[in-house]
């Protein structure tokens, strides 16, 4: 029997896992979500190791399934369908804030908990959820090690000046700062980078994690230098449901001229705004594409525009570029989106490879393109998987 390692990220009404064999390689073994918790509909998918699923459980309509329920659910299954083969030894959490204080991976204990709930006004949408598995694992299984890793830590190498906003001190010295996020999705990003290009690797690349969440990063050799987010995961590109950008005075204006309160314009920013606020249609890009409304391709384009600016942003921050990288869901899977942005950064030295684009690449330019471009996916569950592994060996 081998140690094994699951890796938990909590989102507001579901709760996905992996299971990674405790090997040096960290095989995947299984993985899969509950999902619908909360609402009363709540369903579990169990996969195998090659992705397909085995395993599956509806819950009755008036069931409440919390995070503490969908974990008890999770371990005995992995427990009835891999507990002969493997021992849970870990479990490594995605916890989207890590504040000025946790810069690196973290043992979990309550003290630390209570720290990280002082970060909730940071990241409303997404730490109370982060949180929830790991108090139910340390009420349930208090001697089970648990590693917190950190979607800020990654962006902690950004030069002073980079994590600057311009207001007085006080406020900078209390945690008004740019933190960035999507770290663990660049750090695997740069982990891997080597293996398809070591000119970018050891050079200037910039990284574009484009999902329903959206962000860019400079990379310097490896390390994150700038980041399109800045103080909370609304700030940057349009996502989703998320604005990005945004003057700060049209908050004011919608407090006195609209009325709204805080929790209005929370919704507004993080939850009504992005591809579903322009189109009016959907959050989902591939919805968009596929669309005939005008204001689809409104909603397209400004996500493209606006990723054109911030990549001249970013190579200006690193003094040049050799290599851009597209990764997560629409990076990934959008050649349309990939080739539009490709061709409005031909000034930078990007010169498309139509055919490669296609086929998902990797390698997505031309072989004499002077800016190489990759479509590289992510892995951010591996990447937990290796900060808790790391971690916990050296004690």
């Amino acid at each position: 029997m081998s140690d094994a390692i699951v890796v938990l990220n909590a989102g507001s009404s579901s709760l996905k896992f992996s299971l990674f064999a405790g090997r040096d390689d960290l095989p995947f073994v299984a993985g899969g979500q509950v999902s619908g918790l909360y609402t009363g509909a709540p369903r579990f998918v169990g996969k195998n190791s090659a992705g397909e699923q085995v395993a599956e459980k509806r819950w009755d309509a008036d069931a409440k399934l919390d995070h503490h329920g969908a974990i008890v659910h999770i371990v005995e299954w992995l427990r009835t369908t891999h507990g002969h083969e493997h021992r849970l030894a870990a479990v490594g959490h995605r916890v989207v804030h890590g504040g000025m204080d946790f810069a690196a991976p973290v043992r979990l204990d309550t003290d630390v908990v209570t720290r990280l709930e002082k970060l909730i006004p940071l990241a409303p949408l997404h730490q109370p959820h982060n949180l929830e598995p790991i108090r139910a694992l340390l009420q349930r299984t208090p001697d089970l090690p648990q590693v917190a890793c950190f979607d800020t830590a990654a962006h902690r190498s950004n030069p002073p000046l980079a994590q600057m906003f311009a207001l007085p001190r006080e406020l900078s010295d209390a945690g008004v700062r740019r933190y960035g996020f999507h770290g663990l999705s660049y750090e695997y990003i740069a982990s891997v980078l080597p293996e398809f290009d070591a000119r970018a690797a050891n050079g200037r690349t910039v990284a574009l994690h484009l999902g329903n969440g959206a962000s860019m990063c400079a990379l310097q050799a490896g390390r994150s230098i700038a980041s399109t987010m800045g103080f909370t995961a609304v700030d940057g590109l349009p996502m989703g449901t998320r604005c990005g950008a945004l003057d700060p005075g049209v908050i004011l204006y919608l407090m006195d001229e609209r009325g709204m309160d805080t929790r209005a314009v929370e919704k507004l920013i993080y939850s009504q705004s992005g591809l579903l606020g322009v189109s009016g249609i959907s959050s989902d890009m591939r919805e968009l594409l596929e669309s005939d409304d005008p204001q689809a391709k409104v909603a397209v384009d400004l996500f493209v525009y606006r990723i054109g600016r911030e990549l001249g942003s970013l190579a200006a921050a690193l003094g040049g570029l050799d290599a851009i990288v597209f990764t997560a869901g629409i990076g990934e899977r959008a050649a349309v989106v990939r080739e539009r942005i490709c061709q409005q950064a031909a000034w930078l030295g990007v010169e498309l490879d139509p055919d490669a684009n296609a086929s998902q690449g990797p390698r997505i330019s031309t072989p004499g393109s002077r800016v190489a471009a990759w479509v590289i996916p992510t892995n951010e569950e591996l990447m937990i998987a290796r900060h808790t592994r790391d971690l916990l060996a050296r004690g």
